[in-house]
């Protein structure tokens, strides 16, 4: 793994939501990447619930479409899995130990942090520095996840013709996407309390990061589905319509201020009991500024809403500003599904040895 002649690999990433797989390729690295191949493609209501994929066929179709859409023949990838689905402890180990004997001693001791037999989960773990309290020792991110959450996305990925190199946390993809993000700010973002709010078709996700690392992550049931059950109940259309009619207009004069604008409103909210539950839970204290993500923070003017509720400025995430793009990318598409792309760009920033 460590050796300096091997080279590394670009992988797919792999963001496997509760309506679509979005798969994205970058080249390049350091800060300098090129967006070589992306594709967002639907799933069917129930594929995936609450980030629990139910049918793995399903979802393998799917993302077997979009590679085929993406034109690409990249067969590594990478996926994640939600924040949910995984147990993060930070423990103390001896810090002259080497990684294999780190691994021996962290499989030794893993059973204290885990409530589960180690035969039922997978395991990684990541030196994160020297302890504070003790020189001679060194910080470890565990991060543990039951293997039937990793085997189902490992399967769907295959049944879609790729091999799955890296599973990764979804909080992690996130912040390694935040670091391009981060480049556009005032500050690079260093100093600062950042609310990331991902409102995706169910489920609004509030990452707060400070100085650029989470620092505390909370998920609540609310996102666009809601917006497509109200245009579908208020113009008797199909699911299916209603979603269509939400990307693309033509719905008649009263959806904006009977509709949307409510919608609007309620996003606000949510966003604003989000910051309220971070607040009375952490020392942190105040949110500098609110970067919206996610497919919902597309929709025009939902960003000004927001900043009057919250009184914070809020943006609009797009991982891509400073990226070049090949030739078959459509900047207009991808510039529209940018801030709901995070996780697969954050993956597809790993590399396989």
């Amino acid at each position: 793994m460590g050796l300096l002649s091997s080279k590394e690999l670009p992988v797919m990433g792999v963001d496997v939501s509760s309506t679509a797989v979005k798969i994205l390729e970058l080249s390049g690295g350091g800060g300098k990447y090129r967006i070589e191949a992306y594709a967002v493609e639907p799933l069917p209501a129930n594929a995936v619930v609450e980030k629990n994929i139910t049918d793995v066929e399903v979802v393998g179709e799917a993302i077997g479409r979009a590679m085929k859409r993406a034109q690409t023949k990249n067969k590594l990838s990478a996926l994640a899995v939600p924040g949910s689905a995984v147990i993060t402890k930070i423990i103390s180990m001896p810090g002259n130990l080497s990684d294999d004997e780190l691994a021996s001693q962290i499989e030794l001791e893993a059973d204290q942090y885990i409530p589960y037999s180690l035969d039922e989960v997978n395991l990684d773990f990541e030196v994160i520095g020297p302890s504070e309290s003790d020189p001679d020792r060194v910080e470890v991110l565990l991060a543990a996840s039951r293997s039937e959450n990793v085997d189902v996305r490992v399967a769907a990925a295959e049944l879609g013709g790729l091999t799955c190199k890296i599973v990764d946390v979804e909080a992690f993809a996130l912040e390694n996407a935040f670091s391009l993000i981060a480049q556009d700010l005032p500050t690079g973002g260093i100093g600062e309390t950042i609310a990331l709010v991902d409102v995706g078709a169910t489920m609004t996700t509030l990452s707060v990061l400070s100085d650029l690392k989470i620092v505390y992550a909370r998920e609540q049931v609310f996102g666009g589905k809601q917006l497509t059950e109200e245009i579908q109940r208020r113009y008797g259309l199909s699911y299916e319509e209603a979603g269509l009619a939400k990307r693309q207009g033509g719905l008649p004069d009263n959806y904006g201020p009977e509709v949307l604008e409510p919608f609007k409103e309620s996003m606000a909210q949510q966003v604003n009991r989000a910051l309220q539950f971070f607040y009375s839970s952490s020392q942190v204290g105040q949110v500098d500024r609110i970067v919206m993500a996610g497919g919902c923070s597309s929709i025009d003017g939902a960003a000004d809403v927001i900043a009057a509720k919250t009184g914070c400025e809020v943006s609009i995430a797009n991982p891509f500003s400073h990226m070049s793009l090949a030739s078959k990318v459509r900047e207009n598409v991808i510039a529209n599904d940018a801030p709901s792309l995070m996780i697969a760009c954050g993956l597809a920033m790993r590399t396989a040895v």
